[in-house]
């Protein structure tokens, strides 16, 4: 899953960051409402979910400008303001549901998941090359044919398969492909990039290593194999 989040509250949204990603939930975050629509205009998110105190424009306009645009992608209000009426002005904008600060985190993720599920995922696969993976399942398949992939594997695939030709940093690799293990040596995700390496020297697209950061995938020039 892959959620843009809208929070000024640098320390607030740093321990979410944190928090949603061990959980295995892929977070963009940006402080408010204009850089919000820019990264909705070019990305595919699952869910967005926002504070409704945002500098430059407030919460209840960035929604209203989300639907106004035909952006149907969900959106979770989580803010201070608890009211009744606050809550009825933001589902009135446009928000899909509302969580009142503070929250649990394990029903923030269980309502992330929720509206994820009600919309069947943002535009359901992801593409590079010949090579597509289902956001849902992560399942990959190269020309109608699903590849065996362990579910490390795949979790490492999907997270690059987010944005191909974008690197990934090693650290949030981590934490996606191993997000209940926070003993995980460091080479641990080169073994994984390793193996899924090997499984993909048939297709089109390889996995590149960019060291001291991470990894990125991208097409192969010569359609062969990865480097």
């Amino acid at each position: 899953m892959k959620v843009l989040l809208v929070e000024d509250d640098l320390d607030l949204s740093a321990a979410l960051s944190r928090v949603l990603t061990r959980r295995g939930i892929h977070v963009e975050h940006c402080t408010d409402g204009v850089q919000a629509l820019v990264q909705l205009g070019a990305g595919q998110f699952d869910v967005v979910m926002l504070d409704l105190g945002l500098p430059v424009m407030d919460g209840l306009q960035l929604v209203s400008k989300i639907r106004a645009k035909g952006n149907e992608v969900p959106v979770l209000v989580v803010t201070a303001r608890g009211a009744v009426g606050d809550k009825v002005a933001g589902l009135n904008a446009g928000a899909d549901d509302y969580l009142a600060k503070p929250f649990d985190l394990d029903e923030l993720e269980a309502r992330l998941r929720a509206l994820c599920r009600r919309a069947g995922g943002s535009a359901g696969e992801m593409r590079c090359g010949r090579l597509r993976v289902e956001r849902a399942s992560h399942v990959a398949y190269v020309d109608g044919r699903a590849l065996e992939l362990t579910p490390r594997e795949s979790a490492l695939l999907a997270a690059l398969m987010e944005r191909p030709g974008h690197a990934v940093t090693k650290e949030r690799l981590t934490a996606l492909v191993f997000p209940s293990d926070q003993a995980t040596q460091a080479d641990a995700v080169e073994v994984v990039a390793h193996r899924l390496r090997k499984k993909l020297l048939a297709t089109d697209v390889q996995i590149t290593t960019l060291r001291g950061v991470g990894y990125l995938i991208q097409e192969s020039a010569d359609g062969g194999a990865a480097h």
